[in-house]
């Protein structure tokens, strides 16, 4: 197993999974709740030396462990915020600043789900995308908040009443869902 898969259960593959959203290079990133790193890590490589990556999340010790995995990868391109992306403006990121924003395995965590999607899409431009990925709402693999998970569904219904475009689906292995949107 990958020391990336380790890092996520093995519930998830990182890479296979960044490796279907075209990713160009430059680009500006926005990783939502970025916890260890283990794709903000991938997506800084993939973005290139031009491109920049906010790794974003509420835990200074998730953001302390990103900086340091940075560091010994010699990857430069990742600045780490702290904030609350419960919030308008949580992020701390301008209106229209990046291409993609990355929210993945946090909307189960929280039962503010769209106020972090209205601030993810706060954040790209138009034409950008929002990529979510998150637990399947049913299934035996539990998660501490599994009362808070939501369907690709009610997802969908959602990014339709902020104004965002469903895009397409895409894999994400057996425990999760993948969908990506666009701002317009």
């Amino acid at each position: 197993m990958a020391e990336a898969q380790k890092g996520t259960g093995g519930f998830l593959n990182p890479q296979k999974v960044l490796n279907q959203l075209e990713i160009q290079s430059p680009s500006k990133i926005a990783h939502f709740g970025c916890g260890h790193g283990y794709f903000t890590i991938p997506l800084a490589r993939m973005v290139g030396k031009e491109g920049q990556i906010f790794a974003i999340d509420i835990l200074n010790e998730a953001l302390i462990e990103v900086k340091e995995k940075a560091k010994a990868a010699g990857i430069s391109n990742i600045e780490t915020l702290r904030g609350n992306l419960e919030v308008p403006g949580g992020s701390k990121l301008p209106d229209n600043s990046c291409d993609l924003a990355l929210l993945a395995n946090i909307l189960f965590q929280s039962n503010k789900k769209a106020d972090i999607i209205r601030e993810a899409r706060r954040i790209i431009k138009i034409g950008g995308k929002l990529v979510i990925i998150d637990w399947e709402p049913t299934g035996t693999t539990l998660t501490s908040d599994s009362g808070w998970r939501i369907s690709q569904g009610e997802i969908k219904n959602l990014a339709t009443t902020l104004n965002l475009s469903l895009d397409r689906e895409f894999d994400t292995g057996d425990f999760h869902y993948g969908l990506i949107f666009r701002k317009f």
